[in-house]
């Protein structure tokens, strides 16, 4: 398999939300992980925990706490991605949220080159996923994440010009 660029996984990578009912091989779910592993985090703090779910009945009960999204039962893995920090920087920026949604998009870029998809999932209940887990009261749970082998395809995203997104040296929007 001839590996993608990182250019090409970025274009690649879409929100995934119909997936074969098929499992992940154990090396791919590694790797994805290896990925997050090796992201960036405020003070090396590596606060980032990941709970990855592949149980179908409890992937139906996640899915029933994420707002009833059904896609989520066939997708290979549930990645419910939490925080064990609760410091915010000196910009006033909590470290958790950040943290963890740069460990997810290295686990996105790397799925998409192995052939896998995702989507991330803010609509989810987390009192509702934290007992189907066990997650303990002080670990924030920030997102949910489909992982798996797509039975749709991507559609061209639309996106903004450059010219509405950047500016250089002032604000000039």
């Amino acid at each position: 398999m001839c590996a993608m660029t990182v250019l090409e996984a970025i274009r690649n990578r879409y929100s995934c939300r119909a997936y074969q009912d098929k499992p992940i091989e154990e090396e791919k779910l590694d790797q994805v992980f290896e990925a997050a592993r090796l992201a960036p985090s405020a003070k090396n703090l590596q606060d980032w925990r990941f709970v990855a779910v592949t149980d179908k009945e409890t992937k139906a009960k996640l899915a029933a706490a994420a707002n009833n999204q059904q896609f989520l039962e066939k997708a290979g893995a549930i990645i419910v991605a939490c925080s064990n920090c609760d410091e915010v920087m000196r910009c006033g920026q909590a470290v958790g949220p950040i943290d963890v949604a740069i460990a997810l998009e290295h686990i996105c870029l790397r799925a998409t080159e192995l052939g896998l998809a995702t989507c991330w999932i803010g609509s989810f209940y987390p009192d509702k996923v934290r007992p189907i887990l066990g997650i303990p009261q002080n670990i924030a749970i920030i997102e949910l994440m489909a992982l798996g082998y797509p039975a749709d395809r991507q559609k061209e995203p639309k996106r903004e010009p450059i010219e509405k997104i950047l500016c250089y040296q002032k604000w000039r929007f």
